[in-house]
C-alpha cells in the first residue's frame, strides 16, 4: 500500500449526532487522503459551490471541514479507499461501501444525505434510474438528494450550475442561505 493510500484509510468522517445533511463523495481523491482533509483534491469544486449554494457563509478551505458540524453539516464517503479516480473503483466496492455507509448514517441519524455523483449512487445502491434531486426513499434513515459530483473533472456542470445544484437540497433541508451569494 502506497503511504497516500495509507493516509486514506485514517481521513476521518466530519460526523456528529443529529446533523442536518452528511455529504458523501463517492471515495477519497489520493491528494485529500495525503493531506488528511476531505475535498482537498486540487480542482474539486467542493468547497466553492457550498459557500456558492448559501451552506456556508464563507468559502472555506480542506482544512477547516470541521467548522461544518457547526452548522449541522458533515462529510463523509461511499467507499474509504482512495483512487485517482472513482472510475478506479470495483462495482463491489461500491455496493460494500454503500452498505457501510448506510450503517454509518444509521448510527447518527442525520436528516439528509446528499450523494455528490449519480453514477457512484446509482452502483452503490442498486439504482439504475436514479437522477439528481430527492431521491424516495432512505439510506439508513435519512432522505436522500443526490448533487452533481464536484470534481474538476465532471463538465456537465460549471460552477454556477453546480452552486445551484447544492442550493436546491439547502432549500429543501430547511437552512436559511448563510451565504447572500443567491439571494435566498
Amino acid at each position: 500500500m502506497r503511504k497516500s493510500e495509507e493516509a486514506a484509510a485514517t481521513l476521518p468522517d466530519v460526523l456528529a449526532e443529529g446533523l442536518r445533511v452528511v455529504f458523501a463523495g463517492i471515495n477519497p481523491g489520493l491528494s485529500s487522503a495525503a493531506a488528511g482533509h476531505s475535498f482537498h483534491t486540487p480542482g474539486n469544486r467542493f468547497w466553492p459551490a457550498l459557500h456558492r449554494s448559501g451552506f456556508t457563509p464563507r468559502q472555506l478551505r480542506a482544512e477547516e471541514e470541521r467548522l461544518l458540524l457547526g452548522w449541522g453539516l458533515g462529510i463523509t464517503s461511499i467507499v474509504r479507499r482512495p483512487t485517482v479516480r472513482a472510475a478506479q473503483l470495483s462495482r463491489d466496492e461500491l455496493v460494500d461501501g454503500g452498505r457501510d455507509l448506510a450503517e454509518r448514517i444509521r448510527a447518527i441519524g442525520p436528516e439528509w444525505l446528499a450523494v455528490l455523483g449519480v453514477t457512484g449512487y446509482r452502483t452503490a445502491f442498486g439504482a439504475p434510474g436514479a437522477r439528481l434531486g430527492p431521491q424516495t426513499g432512505t439510506i439508513g434513515g435519512a432522505r436522500v438528494w443526490i448533487v452533481p459530483n464536484p470534481s474538476g473533472l465532471n463538465a456537465h456542470f460549471p460552477p454556477a450550475a453546480l452552486a445551484v445544484e447544492f442550493a436546491k437540497l439547502r432549500v429543501a433541508a430547511g437552512i436559511p442561505d448563510r451565504s447572500g451569494v443567491l439571494g435566498g
